[in-house]
């Protein structure tokens, strides 16, 4: 159990490292795209656009698919050999060709619809509307690139490789980058401006899946050669996929809400919550997603050979990792707000004014942080165990929740209330699933778990404390505000880590591991 913590350690550490510098690209992409078109009608629409592809992307690339399609491979691997797993996922590769490309023609033709259905506050602004249907026509083909991009790298992912599938967001966030770059240079109207970002998203998608190919050729993988359309395997991904959307994918379903709802509400709703989730996601992507994506095929292997101990085991250590870094990622963020939407998007059209709404709907996501990170770690037991229906069962209550809450809320507080409801309803959904886990298994032993949580609160709270003096006030040069709000930052990991040498030491050394 012990050699295979350490595994799971290890891979973690590797796509932690390689989603950092997505991350990194990513926050790049968003300042830029807050600099160009700031919080208003063009950045409204592309966003709630744009959610579209980014929804397929986490989806298939962070979620339900891997979940789905790593079992049934690891089985064809492990009981027939490597020659009948690879036809399984040369027959999936096909089916999804058909299937996402069918898919995206019905989408192109069906814009207007769409638009409706993601942004139902649009259809009342005309140049809104149209643009959006513009939008959606250029971005839909993203599903398709993206779905067989998952494809390859779950091949990869399940014969223990890492690191070209942790690298493929960082592509989507080049070609937009580049993108947004190369229509600065030609043309300053913010339309044309949009179309070709629209662009640098499907030249992104084409870039991903092309570089898993590349990858799986290199390794003499080929999984474009002929043979049968359909594989019985197919139809075990596909009664797993479907629970699995809504068991892994609760968070972003929930987004996906906060936008069709924040579209009936006043101009910049959707550009602030969106601003606040992409740094939100910072530590999820890094951390949480990063230790679930190794640990399931871990996972896997233990629920398939009925070892209910090292199961719960590798669960326990890997909850300890997650919350030990995501409660002071949610404290650090609530704390320094302001000073870090600041000084990531406070420049051209994104003024001191969208800076302080931004920050409010970062507050309200912000104290789900830790709930969204322990989901990603226990839903995934489930999946391992080949049960889908309780996290079905669990996302359905916890998404209801949250539109009752998000009509609710965003009356009396607008789309910090939508962030509010977010929040609310990941802790309903943690706590279900825990409950069903407890039910299903038995004794979790998760004392250890309770008492690293309490003590990582602790030091996290006297961290805040610290940070929260020596916050910069007031307005000042970029220059200043960065050398204040990395000192915050420094602060902060110092204090913590001083804290939880003394408090919280064996969680700490775990979590050292990952960086080596």
């Amino acid at each position: 159990m012990m050699q295979d913590n350490r595994e799971v350690t290890k891979s973690a550490g590797l796509v932690g490292l390689l989603t950092l510098l997505s991350r990194i690209l990513g926050y790049i992409r968003d300042m830029m795209m807050a600099w160009f078109f700031g919080a208003g009608l063009f950045s409204d629409v592309f966003i709630a656009v744009f959610r579209i592809p980014d929804f397929s992307r986490r989806l298939f690339n962070e979620g339900a698919f891997g979940v789905a399609f790593i079992p049934v491979f690891t089985r064809y691997m492990t009981r027939t050999g490597s020659e009948a797993a690879y036809e399984f996922a040369a027959a999936t590769f096909r089916f999804l060709l058909v299937l996402l490309g069918g898919a995206v023609v019905v989408g192109v033709f069906c814009a207007p619809l769409v638009v409706y259905l993601i942004a139902p506050g649009f259809a009342g602004f005309p140049e809104k509307f149209n643009l959006a249907v513009i939008l959606v026509k250029i971005m839909l083909p993203y599903i398709g690139f993206i779905g067989l991009a998952a494809l390859c790298m779950g091949i990869l992912n399940g014969v223990g490789h890492f690191a070209a599938p942790a690298l493929v967001p960082a592509l989507l966030n080049l070609t937009m980058i580049g993108s947004m770059l190369f229509m600065a240079v030609i043309s300053s109207d913010n339309t044309l401006r949009i179309l070709g970002l629209s662009g640098g998203v499907i030249l992104g998608g084409g870039l991903q899946l092309m570089s898993q190919l590349a990858v799986l050729f290199k390794k003499g993988v080929i999984i474009l050669n002929r043979g049968p359309f359909f594989h019985p395997g197919i139809k075990e991904v596909a009664r797993s996929m479907a629970p699995a959307v809504f068991g892994l994918s609760v968070f972003q379903i929930n987004v996906l809400l906060d936008t069709l709802l924040a579209s009936l509400l006043g101009e910049g709703a959707i550009s602030y919550l969106y601003y606040a989730d992409r740094l939100i996601q910072f530590p999820l992507g890094i951390f949480a997603v990063s230790i679930s994506t190794a640990l399931y095929p871990m996972i896997a292997r233990q629920a398939a050979h009925k070892d209910m101990a090292a199961l719960i085991d590798s669960v326990n250590h890997s909850l300890k990792l997650v919350l030990f870094v995501s409660v002071p990622s949610m404290v650090g963020l609530i704390v320094m707000r302001e000073p870090i939407v600041a000084l990531l998007f406070k420049r051209g059209t994104f003024d001191a004014a969208m800076t302080r709404l931004t920050a409010l709907a970062l507050l309200y996501y912000g104290i789900g942080i830790w709930s969204f990170a322990a989901v990603r770690v226990v839903v995934s037991v489930f999946y391992a165990m080949g049960d889908a229906r309780t996290p079905v069962k669990a996302g359905i209550v916890a998404i209801g929740m949250n539109l009752c809450l998000g009509i609710l809320l965003m009356r009396m507080m607008s789309y910090g209330g939508l962030a509010l409801a977010t929040s609310l309803s990941s802790m309903l959904n943690l706590w279900l699933l825990a409950d069903a886990l407890k039910r299903k298994i038995g004794k979790l032993r998760t004392a250890a778990v309770v008492q690293s949580v309490c003590r990582s609160g602790l030091c996290a709270v006297l961290m805040g404390g610290a940070v929260h003096l020596f916050l910069p006030s007031g307005d000042m040069g970029t220059t200043l505000l960065a050398l204040r709000v990395c000192g915050s930052i420094l602060l902060g990991f110092s204090v913590y880590t001083a804290l939880s040498f003394v408090l919280n030491r064996a969680t700490l050394l775990r979590a050292v591991q990952i960086m080596k």
